[in-house]
């Protein structure tokens, strides 16, 4: 269960429960290695998700987008903040000027240190820079949301799916030692008369053919561990054992279809557009605010220092100062008036005026495509559900079945043609049952990825 800490802000209660998450992965890798190459990490799906949600590269990432956007906020923050900067340099003259009679001006060198500061009173283009930074962070935030959630349904599908293999197989298995005790009373009683040859043949076969089965099984299970660790970021040379059974979801199935809509006001790909569009008109604000008129004031400190002997008053040197120095203070106001910029902010305008266009064309398209989908993934879990009603008494009935011919071929009444088929037949209905709850869960992970919800 995430860890909930009331004295917490919501930043620091997902830092806490992302920390928790990697010291129980890490806690994990280190007990599989010091167990030995055997060892297994045992996990629920609440866990698995958990480990997927802090681990996968794919969310880091997008975590990351959202932190880059906070500095490009933090970026166009600071253009309204004061600005100072300060300067020095030396001047060596090798050639003064001079005038008729031989006077030459200025000095042999020259030391000279500058300050400036810059405050912005009023910056339009600024303010609404702002206000696009804030809709770039919730397209950010949003597109983690949506790699948060559809790495949900992909850890789910590929767990689900490794309880419909190990299902599978135990199935399978259970038929293989069914099998293997008709053979082996077959042999008793061919060997005693009782049987033909053709019987103890036929089971034979019967037995034969299920071992390439239970080989793609196992190595389907195999394949689904090695994507359900991968979606987890777990290395390869670490075992998974997933806790559960496809079976035990049956009341899951029963109850998930509570609280099922066509709203996809959630939909992150329709909310992915919005805030597109959103960021799109907020920088078509802030192009225009760059024809309005911007605000500053300055102001500038400087020292400067010439070696040269004062004359005609100026300064405060005597005739034992090598050096005439001077320090002016001067403040202002400067205002800026856009005038002429060869069209070019007109024509951005239109520019993002045609990209607002374009995507609201798009947006009312994918709702169409969405509410299409999400009709579908419904139509999908009713009839996984109705399946799974058909298919659980199609067992009980197969199940049945099995046992009258076994009974009646044990009693010589029957034939093996009609015990191998009651057999199969059984064993395809238990398939059958596990594949359909398996189907109805991996076409709700797909629902709750349509519709946009999270933690599900």
């Amino acid at each position: 269960m995430p860890v909930q800490i009331v004295c917490m802000n919501d930043n620091d209660n997902i830092i806490f429960r992302i920390m928790m998450k990697r010291l129980f992965l890490i806690f994990g890798f280190w007990a599989a290695g010091t167990a030995g190459a055997s060892a297994q990490m045992r996990l629920t799906l609440p866990e698995a998700l958990d480990l997927a949600l802090s681990e996968n590269p794919t969310v880091k990432v997008a975590e990351m987008e959202v932190q880059r956007y906070d500095y490009v906020k933090r970026q166009t923050w600071g253009n309204l903040l004061p600005q100072l900067s300060a300067s020095g340099s030396y001047t060596r003259s090798i050639v003064k000027s001079e005038m008729r009679g031989g006077i030459s001006f200025g000095a042999d060198n020259t030391f000279a240190v500058q300050g400036d500061l810059s405050l912005p009173l009023f910056a339009p283009s600024v303010y609404r820079t702002l206000k696009m930074n804030e809709a770039q962070m919730a397209t950010a935030v949003e597109a983690a949301r949506a790699s948060r959630i559809d790495l949900t349904a992909e850890v789910k599908k590929a767990f689900y799916n490794i309880l419909l293999a190990e299902q599978s197989l135990a199935v399978l298995r259970e038929s293989e030692a069914t099998v293997q005790r008709t053979v082996d009373d077959t042999q008793v009683q061919y060997d005693n008369g009782l049987m033909s040859e053709y019987d103890l043949l036929t089971a034979q076969v019967q037995l034969s053919n299920l071992k390439p089965t239970i080989l793609q099984t196992e190595n389907s299970i195999k394949l689904a561990k090695l994507m359900l660790k991968m979606y987890l970021s777990i290395p390869e040379d670490v075992e998974i054992d997933v806790v559960g059974e496809l079976d035990a979801l049956r009341d899951d199935v029963l109850a998930g279809t509570d609280g099922l809509t066509t709203d996809v006001s959630e939909n992150t790909d329709l909310r992915s557009l919005e805030l597109q569009e959103e960021v799109l008109r907020r920088s078509l604000k802030a192009a225009n605010a760059g024809r309005m008129p911007t605000l500053a004031a300055f102001g500038t400190v400087s020292y400067t220092g010439n070696d040269m002997e004062p004359f005609l008053g100026m300064g405060e040197g005597t005739d034992n100062s090598k050096y005439f120095w001077t320090h002016p203070i001067s403040v202002g106001l400067q205002l800026s008036v856009p005038i002429f910029s060869g069209l070019t902010k007109m024509n951005k305008s239109r520019e993002l005026k045609n990209q607002i266009a374009q995507l609201s064309l798009q947006r009312d398209y994918a709702r169409q495509q969405i509410d299409v989908q999400v009709r579908s993934a419904l139509n999908d879990l009713l009839t996984a559900r109705e399946t799974m009603y058909a298919q659980e008494l199609t067992v009980e009935q197969a199940r049945k079945a099995y046992k009258i011919s076994d009974t009646r071929y044990r009693a010589g009444a029957g034939t093996i043609l009609e015990l191998n088929s009651a057999q199969l037949s059984q064993t395809q209905a238990q398939l059958n049952f596990s594949q359909s709850i398996y189907d109805y869960l991996s076409a709700k992970a797909e629902y709750d990825r349509i519709v946009g919800r999270e933690n599900q």
